[in-house]
């Protein structure tokens, strides 16, 4: 099998688990089976359960509804911000790009887990907008730079200073001239950027700072990782989940790198 076909089918079957999940599932999120904890899959359970019984399978099927939800909200935040002020930067230059650049250099400088960390441990109670938040405050920070980078090369393109010379103001510029030829490259940094969201959810809620009310692939893998060596399948189901979802966004990143950018593609 083909990998598009493979990296494809993962992000559709994860979308679909995101959209129609909670609905197939079993149980509803946070139900508890108290007389069949840790059962081992293939019995009662498909996947088994974990800590006072929750059902994995329903579990996962929840949980693909808030990485979803995560990685939508924090990809199209961060795209937006990140693409205009990438484009202002490399289209005005000069103060404008060192001011916005120097912004990003700074986020940048810092770790981008640290600085998660330390937005959500000052909340008491965590939630699903602080989670959103916390991501999309440096998560932008990418694509400005892939942005900008694109408008440097366009900016003196024929086509951007013929609308100068029409006399077209420096917004329909920017939002009808260099945006749309600028939308492959970001377009390939938000489908990497999605699996590396889902990465970053699950790892904020693995150390106890996801949104508690709801059901995470992180915080079920965190309750395996503490009866790994006796029950591994609690582990194994969430981990894989995770890092299958995210090994397809990522392929399918590269995927998109290759058809929307030959030249890269046969360049690496």
């Amino acid at each position: 099998m083909k990998r598009p076909v493979v990296s494809l089918s993962i992000v559709f079957a994860f979308f679909f688990c995101a959209i129609f999940g909670p609905s197939l599932a079993m149980d509803p999120p946070g139900f508890l089976h108290l007389d069949a904890p840790y059962e081992p899959p293939f019995g009662r359970f498909p996947l088994g359960t974990g800590d006072n019984g929750i059902d994995l399978l329903s579990a996962l099927l929840h949980g693909a509804r808030l990485a979803a939800v995560v990685g939508v909200a924090v990809v199209s935040i961060s795209l937006g911000i990140g693409a205009l002020i990438g484009v202002a930067a490399g289209y005005y230059g000069g103060k404008v790009d060192q001011l916005l650049m120097g912004l990003a250099d700074f986020l940048q400088a810092i770790p981008a887990i640290v600085l998660n960390i330390a937005l959500l441990a000052v909340i008491a109670e965590p939630g699903l907008a602080h989670l959103i938040f916390a991501l999309s405050v440096n998560g932008w920070v990418l694509y400005a730079r892939v942005a900008r980078a694109s408008t440097l090369s366009l900016r003196q393109a024929d086509f951007v200073q013929a609308a100068k010379a029409l006399g077209f103001s420096d917004a329909r510029i920017l939002g009808k001239h260099l945006l749309p030829n600028i939308a492959g490259p970001l377009i390939i940094q938000a489908t990497s950027g999605f699996g590396f969201t889902i990465l970053a959810e699950s790892t904020l809620s693995f150390l106890g700072l996801g949104p508690g009310k709801e059901t995470s692939w992180g915080a079920l893998l965190d309750q395996g990782s503490a009866v790994l060596l006796r029950f591994p399948h609690v582990a194994l189901v969430s981990g894989a989940a995770i890092a299958l979802t995210v090994l397809g966004f990522n392929l399918t990143g590269d995927y998109l790198r290759d058809r929307l950018d030959p030249k890269a593609g046969r360049g690496a």
